[in-house]
């Protein structure tokens, strides 16, 4: 990264989101990856399987540079979330290499375009679908960063494994009982303060 080149700058706080979230599926079972775990269902698999559709329609079909292969999840007939879940046809392996190469469509485009580059966002509404690549990466750090949010969240609730990546927790280093006193602590406040 050349923190005097803006464009260097948004491109690795994306790529350090992205291997985030690639990282949150690495030692995990095939059932963990895809288990639901929240009542709309969020799953690690699902959010990558979301975001390569992301990426698909902000830096390719934004900027009239279509990715080479057509998904069936992203047709306007497709069902409700079918972006959010992988089908027992799709293999972990095939989630992360389509995600790669939809990586690489998108690095090539923020390669050979100018910060300024027009684009229009063909599902958003009229009066704001003009755009510039420079508003399209700070829309997808956003994007991406927020589902490596729910990812990291999701982990914890496999494994406990928590982090921004595998050598750097951000994270106080607490041992599991440190850990529990720190969540008890703040669950006696919760009810202190919430009246209960």
């Amino acid at each position: 990264m050349n923190p005097d080149e803006p464009k260097s700058v948004l491109h690795h706080y994306l790529t350090t989101a992205r291997d985030t979230l690639v990282w949150k599926l690495e030692g995990l079972s095939e059932y963990d990856v895809r288990r639901p775990l929240t009542p709309t269902g969020t799953n690690l698999l699902g959010l990558l399987k979301h975001l390569s559709g992301c990426e698909i329609g902000y830096f390719g079909d934004t900027f009239g540079r279509p990715f080479a292969e057509e998904l069936p999840w992203l047709s306007d007939d497709s069902e409700d979330n079918a972006d959010m879940w992988a089908t027992p046809e799709e293999s972990r392996e095939d989630i992360l290499a389509l995600y790669r190469r939809v990586c690489a469509h998108s690095d090539r485009t923020i390669g050979s375009l100018a910060l300024d580059a027009p684009g229009v966002v063909p599902h958003w509404p009229a009066e704001r679908a003009s755009t510039t690549l420079h508003a399209v990466l700070v829309h997808m750090i956003a994007e991406t960063q927020r589902h490596a949010g729910h990812a990291d969240i999701v982990r914890e609730l496999i494994d406990g494994a928590v982090g921004l990546r595998e050598r750097q927790r951000n994270l106080p280093g607490g041992d599991a009982g440190w850990w529990q006193d720190y969540h008890d602590r703040l669950e006696r406040v919760a009810r202190e303060v919430g009246g209960r």
